[in-house]
C-alpha cells in the first residue's frame, strides 16, 4: 500500500457573495476530487489544539501525526532546520519576513500593506538580507536567507521571553498596536525601524518600485522558538517517505521527523507554483521505494492572505487537475494499491485574510475499496454530518496509516 497526503494549505474558507455564496472549494471545477469523494471517507478534523495559535506549524504537525502540545516550541526552528542552520539547545530562532509597510508616516504609524513584500523573489530577497546581515548582525545575532520573503534570525544563548505578532494577522492595519513587546521588545523594534531606514532606498527596492511592485521596506520579526524534538515518522508508522514543499516550515517538520525533503524546480509557494512537478516528484519517490509522500501546496493560503478570490479558485482547480489526477493516473497505471488523503491544514478565509482554528474537512480514498456513496460531496459542510470527527488532530494520521479497511 502506498500512502499519499495532498495538503492544500488554507484551502477551507467561508461562502462569498462574489462566488454566488459558495466557498472557493465549492466553486472550483474539481472533477478528480468530486470523483474520489463519492468513494471515500469524509470527515472533519481539528488540527489546532485549544489555546494554540492557528498556524501552519501547529496544523501541519497535527496532520503529520504529532501532538503540537508535546513537541512544539515555535515555528521558526523548523524553518531553520530546513535551511541547514546549525542550532544549539540554547539558541532561539525567529522568523524574519520582508514586508511592505506604508511609506510616509513615522514607523509606528505605518500600515502593514503586505506580509510578503509582493511575493518578492528569492534572488532579490537574498540581496536585501545580505544588507540586513551587514547592518544588524552582532556576535550573537545572525540572519540566514530562506525562500522569497521568509528568512531566519538566530539569537545565540538567548532568553525566551517575547511578545511578537505574525505580520499576516495585521494586514491593512496600523502596526503601532502590534509592535514587539515584552522585555526585549524595544531591541527588536529598533532593529525593525533601522531596517526600514536603509531598505527603502536599496537598489533592489528602487527597481521594484519602478516596475510597480511592492517594496520590501522593512523586516518583521516573529515566530520565536527553540530547537524542536520530533519523533521518527518511521518508528511511528513503519514506512519510509518524503515531504514535497516549497516552504521551509513544512520541509523542516518533515526533516525533523526523519522524512526526506524533495526540492522541485519552479515550486514557489504561490498560485503559480509547479503543481505538475510536485506530482511527478511524488510518483518518482514512490516508484523508487518510498511508501509515503506528503505533498504540501501553499498556494490557497497565499491567495487567502492576499484576498485573491479568483486565484484561490484557480489554485484548487490546479491541485485537482495537475496534482491529484496526475498521481492517481500514475499509480493506477502501475497497478499500485494506495490511499490518498486530501485536506487543508487550517482555513484561511478570504474575508479575514488570516488563519482560523476551525475544524477542516478531510477526504480519504482507498483505491482497492470502491464502494460508491453518490451523495457525498467534499466541501466545508457535507463532512460535518458524516459522524467522523477527530477532535485531536494528530490522531487522523493514525487512522489514515492503519492497514485495515476504511469504515462504511
Amino acid at each position: 500500500m502506498k500512502f499519499v497526503v495532498v495538503l492544500a494549505d488554507g484551502m477551507a474558507d467561508y461562502p462569498l457573495q462574489e462566488l454566488g455564496n459558495k466557498t472557493p472549494l465549492q466553486a472550483a471545477d474539481k472533477p478528480s476530487i468530486d470523483c474520489i469523494a463519492r468513494y471515500g471517507d469524509l470527515g472533519m478534523v481539528k488540527t489546532i489544539p485549544p489555546g494554540m495559535y492557528p498556524g501552519s506549524d501547529t496544523a501541519n504537525l497535527s496532520v503529520m501525526g504529532y501532538d503540537p502540545r508535546t513537541c512544539y516550541s515555535g515555528r521558526s526552528p523548523f524553518e531553520a532546520v530546513s535551511m541547514g542552520v546549525p542550532l544549539k539547545d540554547t539558541d532561539v530562532t525567529f522568523r524574519c519576513n520582508f514586508v511592505t509597510l506604508s511609506a510616509d508616516e513615522p514607523y509606528e504609524e505605518k500600515v502593514m500593506l503586505d506580509h510578503s513584500a509582493d511575493e518578492i523573489s528569492t534572488e532579490e530577497a537574498g540581496a536585501l538580507l545580505a544588507a540586513v546581515q551587514e547592518r544588524l548582525h552582532t556576535e550573537v545575532l545572525n540572519f540566514y536567507p530562506g525562500v522569497s520573503y521568509r528568512h531566519i534570525l538566530v539569537w545565540n544563548e538567548a532568553p525566551f521571553d517575547f511578545s511578537l505578532t505574525p505580520p499576516h494577522d495585521i494586514l491593512g492595519k496600523k502596526i503601532k498596536d502590534f509592535l514587539p513587546a515584552g522585555p526585549y521588545g524595544e531591541m527588536f523594534l529598533q532593529m525593525m525601524r533601522k531596517s526600514n531606514s536603509f531598505l527603502k532606498d536599496h537598489p533592489v527596492n528602487i527597481r521594484r518600485s519602478q516596475k510597480g511592485l511592492g517594496t520590501a521596506n522593512s523586516i518583521w520579526l516573529w515566530g520565536e522558538g527553540k530547537k524542536p524534538a520530533v519523533s521518527s515518522f518511521y518508528e511511528k508508522y513503519h514506512v519510509r517517505g518524503s515531504v514535497i514543499s516549497a516552504v521551509d516550515l513544512v520541509k523542516g517538520i518533515g526533516l525533523c521527523a526523519g522524512l526526506k525533503s524533495i526540492d522541485v524546480p519552479g515550486a514557489t509557494g504561490n498560485y503559480q507554483t509547479n503543481y505538475l512537478g510536485k506530482a511527478q516528484a511524488a510518483l518518482d519517490a514512490l516508484e523508487k521505494g518510498d511508501d509515503f509522500v506528503y505533498i504540501h501546496i501553499e498556494a490557497p493560503d497565499e491567495c487567502g492572505h492576499r484576498h485573491e478570490i479568483e486565484n484561490k479558485v484557480k489554485a484548487i482547480e490546479s491541485i485537482d487537475k495537475l496534482v491529484i489526477k496526475t498521481i492517481m493516473d500514475g499509480l493506477d497505471g502501475r497497478g499500485e494499491d494506495y490511499k490518498m488523503m486530501v485536506l487543508p491544514d487550517h482555513p484561511t478565509p478570504l474575508k479575514l485574510r488570516t488563519h482560523t482554528a476551525e475544524p477542516v474537512p478531510f477526504l480519504i480514498f482507498q483505491s482497492n475499496r470502491l464502494v460508491e456513496k453518490p451523495q457525498q460531496v467534499y466541501d466545508e459542510f457535507y463532512p460535518r454530518n458524516t459522524g467522523l470527527y477527530f477532535v485531536e488532530g494528530y490522531r487522523l494520521m493514525d487512522y489514515f496509516m492503519s492497514s485495515g479497511l476504511l469504515i462504511d
